[in-house]
């Protein structure tokens, strides 16, 4: 069987001239790579559940996020994750047999199966968010607080930019 790929002739962007643009581009490449290296999640299961993988934290971000929008199934997971649902149901049956995770029936439809977090669960998101705010604390501990609180509101703008130009884009190639 032949696949074919189709791609376009792209013409190499210019790099921007202003000396900040190009810096904050570089920052981004520098923490996506730091990012994809998965310190925190890695300390986390080291602390609290050691024999986890990374996917594993993956599925408890999943269900902890749709928790809000109300209840969790293995299709909501795969969605979240966009992954084959095949895959997030072998996750979440791994997730179970080591006490992270629990199926039950739903309260709104008791044929359906809901998975929630267990307590463990439970303890492995408040490390994780334990080791992340440990982990700003010391990189900002020698700053002035003006400088701390003009980072964090400059730094949500600019994500917040970020993920409206994403969604945006996204929806301009959809239609």
């Amino acid at each position: 069987m032949t696949t074919a790929t189709t791609t376009r002739e792209v013409e190499a962007s210019p790099l921007p001239e202003d000396e900040n643009l190009l810096r904050i581009g570089q920052v981004m490449t520098r923490m996506r790579v730091m990012t994809g290296r998965r310190m925190i999640g890695r300390l986390a299961i080291l602390n609290v559940a050691p024999g986890l993988e990374l996917s594993h934290l993956d599925v408890i971000d999943a269900v902890k996020r749709a928790e809000g929008s109300g209840e969790v199934t293995v299709g909501t997971i795969a969605e979240i994750l966009r992954i084959d649902p095949s895959r997030a149901s072998r996750i979440v049956a791994e997730m179970v047999a080591r006490g992270v995770l629990r199926r039950k029936a739903s309260q709104a439809d008791a044929r359906r199966i809901v998975v929630v977090l267990t307590a463990l669960g439970q303890r492995l998101l408040a490390e994780i968010q334990a080791q992340k705010f440990a982990l700003i604390e010391g990189i900002v501990a020698d700053w002035p607080a003006e400088d701390i609180e003009a980072f964090s509101r400059l730094f949500d703008r600019f994500i917040g930019g970020y993920e409206h130009a994403f969604q945006t884009r996204l929806k301009d190639t959809d239609g």
